[in-house]
């Protein structure tokens, strides 16, 4: 189904949300499929695109989680953690420090520092987010 809503509306503008819609399709649907690795380029093509045409802030953070989640599962973890870190980073200058966007994004980037046994800098995070 991701292929044929992506063939479907391959010829629309790189504009039109359609498109952008399409390709999420594809690349969700690929990463369900536990086809990593394709969904990995589809998802690569989405950012890049998105960042071409000067998507929201909020689309782009987006799209970089799910390529986050991707990296992560195709073994790339350093990838990953510097994705999660740049999701982190931009959830706390566009929506501040408590809002749940913000809080999910600490604790995907704690759980990929925690993958790498990256703990003291896990720790820190933590310690940053979850008062205590």
């Amino acid at each position: 189904l991701g292929w044929a809503c992506w063939k479907t509306y391959l010829g629309r503008p790189e504009t039109e949300q359609v498109r952008h819609a399409a390709m999420q399709v594809l690349g969700s649907g690929l990463y369900a499929a536990k086809r990593h690795e394709d969904a990995m380029v589809v998802q690569e093509a989405d950012l890049s695109m998105k960042r071409r045409v000067g998507e929201s802030d909020h689309n782009i953070l987006a799209a970089m989680s799910n390529l986050a989640a991707t990296y992560a599962a195709v073994g790339d973890l350093e990838k990953a953690i510097n994705m999660e870190r740049g999701i982190y980073s931009g959830r706390l200058k566009l929506e501040g420090e408590d809002d749940p966007q913000t809080l999910i994004a600490a604790n995907n980037y704690t759980f990929s520092l925690t993958e790498r046994k990256r703990f003291e800098e896990a720790k820190s995070l933590l310690r940053r987010t979850v008062p205590v």
